[in-house]
């Protein structure tokens, strides 16, 4: 526990969220006598062991600026954090001043009337400085409901021993995925890739490589179930049935994680925010044996999905004025830089890729361009209830449960069910 911060890991239950939430007597304060005062209560959904430990120390720079302030850091699972909110700020207590929001929760949230807008506040200082697709996933009819804390995309992370060894290059194409694995596992022994099978977030790269994509918003149209949809099922079953990729249907994070630290497989599609775990492996004592290259194009393109995380205020806050000086501060030039030191996260102000610690992160200056091209989502409220079904239907493709094109069919069906009078 680091000075200064009440640090609670892995929230289990909105009962003990609620204990330090921003609607609580001991959150009240904000300003005394232009003095910012009070309690800030942040979910923080980053990685616990490797994230977790950097944005507590930031929020402990915070602090410091503002010794009135106690910042009560609450690290809620990434899995259980969109619900949990939701729950708590349609109940109306123990929801927390500032959340750290996966990009596609943000307009739902704001849908919903649960985030305050930022236009005009302080939290959105210098807002011409950060990047237009980072702040695109901010905006919900006409105002600005979050700040951009981080955006990625992703990538082939591979043992560049074992492919020496093997006497391979990274795959550019799916059928050199294909060709690279074989080789591979002929040469020693290992399978070429874990291709993780419980998160559909990881289908996307298949699915605009093959030209398709989950909703045609500016239609209003479902496209997940049309040809190139179904296509993009059958290319990820193939790798699975030949044998190119190993897969999972639970814990899917943690298997693919440790197959890949401890030199099972050769290769995982990932993306920056899996980087400081991944050099916790044995594999990876030496830094330099972790290679990182584009996601292999498909039939019709090379793609990968837009990500990241915003920061947004709770519109129950007590105590704004400091909620919109916390984020301004978490989301400024230099700790984003300081970000992308220590974590080779992205940052989503231009300004912070001039900064040493950006420009002398590899992991940073690789995934730049790779986020310039990254395919966004559709910024409607719905977008982060589209993986629900589609999870369901790509861990039974890749199990043998199902065909790629009842699996099509099926997300299809329940996007139509979730998307009123869509096509």
């Amino acid at each position: 526990m680091r000075r200064g911060i009440t640090a609670t890991a892995l929230v289990a239950t909105l009962a003990l969220a609620a204990t330090a939430c921003g609607g609580d007597d001991e959150s009240g304060g904000g300003k005394s006598s232009g003095e910012l005062s009070g309690t800030v209560t942040w979910w923080d959904t980053s990685n616990v062991g490797s994230e977790d430990k950097v944005f507590k120390k930031i929020a402990e720079g915070f602090e410091k600026k503002h010794p009135k302030v106690d910042v009560k850091y609450v690290n809620v699972p990434f899995g259980e954090a969109q619900n949990k909110f939701k729950n708590a700020a349609q109940a109306g207590s123990g929801a927390p001043d500032v959340i750290r929001s996966e990009v596609a929760w943000t307009p739902e949230f704001a849908d919903l009337g649960y985030l305050a807008p930022l236009d005009g506040t302080t939290a959105l200082k210098n807002e011409g400085d950060f990047l237009e697709q980072s702040a695109a996933s901010t905006r919900y009819k006409g105002k600005t409901y979050a700040v951009p804390q981080v955006i990625d995309s992703m990538g082939i992370f591979y043992n560049k021993k074992m492919f020496k060894d093997a006497g391979v290059e990274p795959p550019a194409k799916i059928a050199d995925l294909k060709s690279v694995a074989q080789k591979i596992k002929d040469k020693t022994g290992k399978t070429g890739l874990y291709l993780r099978g419980d998160d559909s977030y990881y289908f996307l790269s298949f699915l605009y490589g093959e030209g398709g994509d989950l909703v045609d918003a500016e239609k209003k149209a479902v496209t997940v179930d049309n040809a190139q949809g179904v296509k993009a099922f059958g290319v990820v079953k193939d790798l699975v049935d030949s044998g190119a990729a190993k897969t999972d249907a639970t814990d899917g994070w943690e298997n693919m994680m440790q197959s890949f630290k401890n030199g099972d497989v050769a290769m995982m599609i990932n993306g920056p925010w899996a980087v400081a775990d991944t050099l916790t492996g044995k594999e990876f004592t030496d830094k330099a044996n972790l290679g990182i290259s584009t996601v292999p194009a498909g039939s019709a393109a090379q793609g990968a999905p837009q990500g990241g995380h915003n920061l947004g205020v709770y519109a129950g806050s007590e105590n704004i004025d400091a909620s919109y000086a916390f984020v301004e501060y978490m989301t400024s030039v230099e700790s984003q830089a300081q970000v992308a030191g220590e974590l080779n996260l992205l940052p989503t102000r231009t300004s912070a890729y001039s900064k040493q610690e950006a420009a002398d992160s590899e992991i940073v200056q690789f995934f730049k361009p790779v986020v310039e091209t990254a395919v966004e989502r559709p910024w409607i409220p719905e977008t982060g209830s589209l993986f629900a079904p589609l999870n369901v239907e790509y861990t039974k493709v890749l199990t043998g449960q199902t065909t790629p094109e009842k699996a099509a069919k099926a997300t299809g069906d329940s996007y139509r069910k979730l998307l009123k009078g869509w096509k």
